[in-house]
């Protein structure tokens, strides 16, 4: 299944390029996601062997990421069976942005299966080549100066992070491998030295990817301007792949007793991220923009969650789920809305329960989950982290958490409400929603919803067994 996954992009694409047909672009990537889907399943109930080569595999962590990435990525596909329908995007236009989403897609699913840790970069750096075009698909002037930033910024932060493998490598001395079962069953034969110089590196270059503060300035222009099966993907996907390689050499440096070192990091990013979020969120007038700078706040909430440790594990791998649907429930219901009124403005939108009520109340609800409001999960993952703050006596962290979560509770939820409910705007024509473009948020939801209620003991043990691949030492105090 993993060969299959990897290799179905490399058989689809070209046919997709040539054939030149908006069925079969559409067909391609939905029949992609069902595929992605059945596969993960699979590899999920252990019908197939986990590994395929020696290069790629799964563990309890990177399976966890799968199998959200399966769900989002059917999810935007069945949105974007409707999505080119009232768009001014040419035929060839389209086309080329299936060919590069489907690889787009393939390069995310290679990061997960990466066990190699040189391969895991390769296959981050394509992420970048293949989504940077996603991002122009308008060809706007402000969708091509988004797509330059994200191709430059993040090159950065890819060169960054190639520095800090090599000094990894230095390291290792004669151990001459980077695959990371090597390097976990060899992490006493590391060199201290050269690890706590890698990982600030590694850190920087992939937290560029993953959208923490200070080097997330990519992100909120990427996140607005891409179309919406995109901003999902984006937000929902490719900061977690990008987590996940941070994840693998964290779990080095615990396994060489230098937790402490990379924690302090950790924390000091994840706070800046909720601070900058905090400060944009009450700024911005784009309401792409105001979710994209969620997602950098919900980045920062994981990584403080790994910080603490404990409890923390658990909390940051379950909201990593919670974020990770949510927001892709989000950005498909901002596609909607963007499509209704043409515009990303949120003061040019009012009264959107009485133009579109099922959109309307979708709005609403994927603010409420992403909020944290009982009994979605996001609720029980924030719940969890605090409690991790006062085991760990981070109570200064604790209080700066509840202060800019306030703050940015605030921020969206003004927005939100002054979108959501008033007087309609005149001119807005009524049209019948296509049943594509809201039951994918609709099934995510109650999901959620179900989670929140009743957590399925497959999906705790799953949680469970994700965060003991980071807490090899400090595995303690989960719920």
């Amino acid at each position: 299944m993993i060969a299959a996954i990897l290799l179905y992009p490399l058989i689809a694409a070209p046919l997709v390029f040539f054939l030149e047909s908006k069925i079969i672009n559409r067909l391609a990537i939905l029949i992609y996601a069902l595929l992605f889907a059945v596969g993960s399943v699979a590899l999920y109930m252990g019908l197939n062997p986990i590994e395929f080569t020696t290069y790629f595999g799964l563990d309890s962590l990177s399976m966890l990421f799968l199998l959200i990435m399966a769900l989002l990525f059917l999810a935007a596909a069945i949105y974007n069976m409707t999505y080119f329908n009232h768009s001014d995007v040419s035929l060839k236009g389209q086309t080329e942005y299936t060919v590069f989403f489907l690889f787009f897609i393939g390069s995310m699913a290679g990061v997960l299966f990466s066990q190699h840790l040189g391969l895991l970069w390769v296959f981050v750096e394509a992420t970048t080549l293949f989504s940077a075009p996603l991002i122009f698909v308008e060809r706007s002037r402000s969708s091509l100066e988004a797509a330059w930033k994200y191709i430059f910024i993040c090159s950065i932060g890819i060169s960054l992070a190639f520095v800090g493998i090599i000094l990894l490598s230095i390291g290792t001395a004669n151990l001459h491998s980077l695959f990371f079962w090597d390097l976990y069953r060899n992490a006493g034969r590391i060199n201290p030295f050269w690890l706590k110089f890698a990982f600030p590196f590694i850190l920087v270059g992939l937290g560029t990817k993953m959208g923490l503060a200070p080097v997330h300035a990519w992100l909120p222009d990427a996140h607005s301007e891409s179309p919406s099966p995109v901003s999902a993907m984006l937000s929902g996907v490719l900061l977690n792949a990008a987590l996940l390689g941070i994840l693998r050499v964290y779990k080095l440096m615990t396994l060489c007793d230098l937790h402490y070192y990379a924690d302090h990091l950790l924390l000091a990013m994840g706070l800046l991220s909720l601070l900058v979020s905090a400060i944009f969120i009450l700024r911005t007038n784009n309401y792409k923009r105001m979710l994209a700078y969620s997602s950098i706040e919900n980045m920062g909430i994981i990584s403080i969650g790994v910080a603490i440790g404990g409890a923390g594990y658990y909390a940051a791998m379950l909201h990593v789920a919670a974020h990770s649907l949510t927001k892709g429930a989000f950005f498909l219901t901002a596609g909607n809305i963007l499509h209704r009124f043409k515009s990303r403005e949120i003061d040019k939108i009012r009264g959107l329960l009485q133009t579109d009520k099922i959109n309307g109340w979708l709005w609403v609800a994927c603010f409420a989950a992403i909020s944290g409001i009982p009994p979605f999960p996001s609720f029980i993952s924030e719940f969890l982290l605090v409690k991790g703050m006062f085991q760990q006596r981070f109570f200064l962290t604790a209080i700066l958490f509840f202060f800019f979560l306030t703050i940015i509770l605030y921020g969206m939820g003004q927005s939100v409400f002054r979108m959501s409910f008033g007087s309609k705007l005149p001119g807005i024509p009524a049209e019948k929603p296509m049943l594509s473009t809201y039951l994918p948020q609709v099934i995510i939801l109650f999901l959620l919803l179900f989670i929140g209620l009743y957590m399925p003991d497959f999906l705790d043990t799953l949680l469970r067994k994700a965060a003991g691949e980071l807490g090899v030492i400090k595995y303690v105090g989960l719920p």
